[in-house]
């Protein structure tokens, strides 16, 4: 059996998965709301209370994979974990409960999320560009297949971009108004010099992947739209509703849960804005990510007999 521990700068998540027959099947899946990330663009440091949320979780982690006859075991840990002062802290930490973290760079973490994308669909001879919104980075890939042509890990998220533009912010409609313009446009000037980049692959189909595209797929689809795909002119029109659930805690927003409601304004923006200028009117949510993409590399690992890691960094 197979376990991956995927930790994100938002959520920490395990899958558990068998192998049989050429095909893995999914055993179980368990994901928490850790956010790690919290405060890390302000302070540069993982927080005391996002330290013992992770480690609180790691130990939960621990006694599931307990429950399993698991043979390999694989943690990767992706952009908070890359840039925080204090990470060899928490990493010392893991150790101890004996889970072992493997912290990748941008460029490997777009690489396992296109793996893990493109494993849940059919072959295709056209370019398909990935998107995945994580809370601290963005990674944007072009590909063929498995063919990878092109690739990107951009310093936004949807954490990274609500404590820069929304913890603050009065609940006013016109000051959260002024405030989603700007962050809209700080996106976009994040995206803007790489667009053309992207646009030389000539991509055929748009995926976005992780729980700011499940979070916007399901409010697109709440509001009557097809369900699964999010498109830039539904995006425009939910900007109002969007708004109000910044500015009205007791408004809720169909399609949208709880535990998501303080991620919608940031979430929304960079989707907004990547979509805009990229120009993508349409792109399809993909269930298949990050962790997926760790499975494919650890079935790999397992018949070469080299760590994943190291099967990762020979693609």
């Amino acid at each position: 059996m197979f376990a991956c521990i995927d930790l994100g700068s938002n959520s920490f998540h395990l899958l558990i998965a068998e192998w049989h027959e050429g095909r893995h099947q999914i055993v179980e899946r368990f994901s928490e709301k850790v956010q790690l990330g919290e405060d890390l663009a302000i302070n540069s440091r993982i927080t005391p209370a996002a330290f013992s949320r992770g480690l609180n979780c790691l130990e939960t982690f621990r006694h599931a994979l307990a429950r399993y006859p698991i043979k390999h075991c694989w943690a990767v840990g992706t952009n908070a974990l890359r840039i925080a002062d204090n990470a060899d802290e928490f990493l010392a930490a893991a150790r101890l409960k004996d889970i072992h973290i493997d912290v990748v760079s941008g460029p490997e973490e777009a690489t396992l999320v296109y793996a893990g994308v493109n494993s849940a669909l059919s072959a295709a001879e056209e370019n398909r560009l990935v998107i995945d919104i994580g809370g601290g980075s963005t990674e944007l890939v072009v590909g063929c297949n498995e063919r990878i042509l092109q690739l990107h890990s951009m310093p936004i998220g949807c954490v990274s971009w609500r404590d820069k533009w929304f913890t603050r912010v009065d609940g006013e409609v016109s000051i959260l108004e002024l405030t989603l313009q700007k962050a809209l446009a700080d996106a976009e000037a994040v995206f803007r010099p790489i667009v053309a980049q992207l646009r030389e692959q000539n991509w055929h189909e748009v995926y976005a992947s992780s729980g700011t595209a499940k979070m916007l797929s399901s409010v697109c689809a709440a509001s009557g739209r097809q369900a699964g795909f999010v498109t830039l002119d539904t995006l425009g029109k939910l900007r109002t509703e969007v708004l109000r659930v910044g500015s009205d805690p007791a408004y809720s927003m169909a399609g949208l849960k709880n535990s998501r409601r303080e991620l919608i304004l940031p979430g929304w923006s960079v989707l907004f804005a990547f979509m805009s200028v990229a120009g993508i009117e349409s792109l399809r949510f993909s269930p298949a990510a990050l962790r997926e993409g760790m499975l494919h590399y650890m079935v790999k690992a397992s018949l070469s007999g080299v760590a994943p890691l190291h099967e990762l960094r020979g693609h």
